[in-house]
């Protein structure tokens, strides 16, 4: 409309000019002829009547005073607007913008209204959280008649508490999105303040009141409930772990098992040396369990050759798996051992157990068959063992202890880590560890697989992100660059890409790794991956590949530390990949 009126004054204006530069042209000219004129009369000496003159003189003035009545009686009579715009063709092209206008103005007057209703129903449910809260307490001395039914409420609340919580916070999700409309509307406007009341966040921010709750809350890990066993081991008595399999993530796993046999069967756990194993030393700390422990429980295996005077020993060597080998040691880590000057007697399988099928055991079990009066025994790789899996998984884990988890990072990762979240991620942030180097075929032997092509692993962190609210992700992987860009181009939140953050390369300038650089572990591959863990650990929000050690013992710390969510998931959880390989 303002722009056909802007036309319409530009032709009035052309128009207008045009007349005057003919009246001008006419005017010069009528000059130039009454100058030839008083000229030629001047020359022919005739002399026009004095009565012309006056008449002549009298009609200008009439003119003058006229020409303005009529120009206004004109204007104020007829629509001069409508009048010109009848000959433009675009008036259909304005009443459909006109159109389109109002109903967009329209629809986010009808959108903030919806979101008014939903942000009572809101509160209508924040109240009636609290009155359920307090019934109990008021209640109880009802008539018995009443009775039922308030234990039909309260068995009601119970019962329906989570679904409460999670239908709030779909309700907040709902709000969240009905302001996203109204904010993408308004983008296409902007005229000022009959539209400033709409986009008012005062009135539509969920945050009001303390009202706000996250879907993604923390777990509640009832760590009054845990079940556990005491470790009290005699100073003499030793257990020798011994971890072979798989990679570092499955030697802590080990190595944690080894402690819970360890404290049932009253031993000091002997961590393995750096000569067979992993260098433990550089990423976990063995005096931090001897701390929450509150006595000497584990020692290095410097410190036990040190006390039995170099003369290393295995007094009992009784395998927990006998299939498809005693103790599921292979020839090259005996000799290992025998190159630190370890001897032992013959391996004895103390029971009938496969690595592939190993038995459900129990306690009782354990301790029947493992228990002896010699000094120093070893029971092998216990990596797959089965033994009161509800025990060791709980938060915590199984042994009684005044800190937050046994196995941990060290100081220096730890400290390391959160200095990292502080630099480049902030409190909250998703984590994700999408393993691929290697998985292909390690999933496609599985069924069904757990290897997801990178447009359908998009879709699946997309929704998490869209739960968690929470547009930046750590990114622990061993993926080339050609799927972790394609899966940074297909990541979308609000319209706008989600940040994928990696560990940068090592920048003097950057201070959040000088601890790791100062005590000489930085580079190290195994502190790295540890460092990896505590970051993925202290997330808002974890997604783990399905399978992986590395993201178990994540879950693992998650649960020890409290920061496991109710978001928590394994990559594309509960789907299958929508294209799978043949098998070689």
């Amino acid at each position: 409309m303002m722009e056909s009126q802007s036309s319409d004054e530009e032709d009035d204006r052309q128009h207008l000019i045009e007349q005057h530069e003919r009246l001008r042209h006419s005017s010069s000219s009528s000059s130039t002829t009454t100058a030839g004129a008083s000229a030629f009369q001047i020359d022919s000496g005739f002399k026009s009547p004095q009565f012309l003159k006056n008449f002549s003189f009298n009609r200008r003035y009439i003119f003058a005073i006229f020409l303005p009545l009529f120009i206004l009686i004109l204007y104020f009579t007829t629509d001069i607007r409508n009048l010109f715009r009848t000959s433009i063709p675009t008036v259909n092209y304005d009443s459909s913008v006109n159109r389109m206008r109002e109903s967009e103005l329209r629809a986010l007057y009808l959108l903030k209204q919806q979101q008014l209703g939903l942000f009572k129903l809101w509160n209508h449910t924040s109240v009636n959280t609290k009155s359920f809260s307090t019934s109990g307490a008021v209640n109880n001395s009802v008539n018995s008649t009443s009775n039922r039914v308030i234990d039909n409420v309260d068995s009601l609340h119970s019962l329906s508490s989570g679904f409460l919580e999670d239908f709030k916070a779909d309700l907040l999700s709902h709000i969240s999105l009905n302001k996203q409309i109204q904010q993408v509307l308004l983008s296409s406007h902007r005229l000022g303040d009959p539209l400033d009341a709409l986009s008012d966040n005062n009135v539509t921010d969920p945050s009001i009141g303390g009202g706000g709750l996250s879907r993604c809350r923390k777990v509640d890990q009832r760590l009054s409930e845990r079940k556990t066993v005491d470790w009290n081991p005699k100073s003499n008595k030793y257990l020798v772990a011994i971890c072979v399999s798989g990679q570092m993530s499955n030697h802590l796993i080990c190595l944690e098992k080894h402690m819970f046999f360890a404290a049932v069967l009253n031993r000091v756990l002997v961590i393995p040396s750096s000569k067979v194993d992993y260098e433990f030393h550089k990423v976990l700390d063995v005096d931090h369990i001897n701390k929450c422990l509150g006595r000497k429980v584990v020692v290095t295996f410097e410190e036990f050759a040190e006390s039995k005077k170099n003369h290393l020993h295995i007094d009992k060597f009784l395998c927990y798996f006998s299939v498809p080998q005693p103790c599921f040691m292979d020839d090259e880590h005996v000799k290992k051992l025998k190159s630190l000057g370890v001897s032992m007697g013959k391996l004895e399988a103390a029971w009938t157990d496969d690595v592939k099928n190993p038995k459900k055991r129990t306690v009782q079990d354990v301790a029947a068959r493992f228990s002896t009066n010699d000094d120093v025994i070893a029971i092998g790789d216990v990596f797959f063992a089965d033994v009161e899996r509800e025990w060791v998984m709980q938060p915590g884990g199984p042994i009684a202890h005044k800190c937050k988890t046994l196995i941990e990072p060290s100081r220096f990762i730890l400290l390391t880590a959160q200095r990292f979240v502080q630099t480049f991620l902030g409190r909250d942030f998703i984590a994700l560890h999408f393993r691929r180097h290697g998985f292909l075929k390690f999933c496609n032997a599985k069924q069904p697989s757990c290897f997801y092509p990178v447009p359908q692993a998009a879709d699946c962190i997309n929704r998490v992100v869209e739960r968690a609210n929470t547009p930046v992700i750590y990114l622990s992987t061993d993926a080339a660059e050609s799927e972790t860009n394609l899966l940074q181009s297909l990541l979308i939140f609000n319209g706008k890409n989600v940040l994928l953050v990696k560990r940068p390369a090592r920048n003097s300038a950057e201070k959040w790794d000088a601890l790791l650089y100062r005590h000489g572990l930085e580079g190290d591959s195994q502190v790295e991956a540890m460092l990896d863990k505590a970051i993925c650990a202290l997330s808002t929000v974890f997604i783990g590949s399905s399978g992986s050690t590395f993201t178990e013992d994540i879950l693992r710390l998650r649960k020890d530390w409290g920061s496991a969510s109710l978001c928590d998931e394994y990559l594309c959880q509960d789907e299958i990949p929508n294209f799978i390989a043949e098998d070689e």
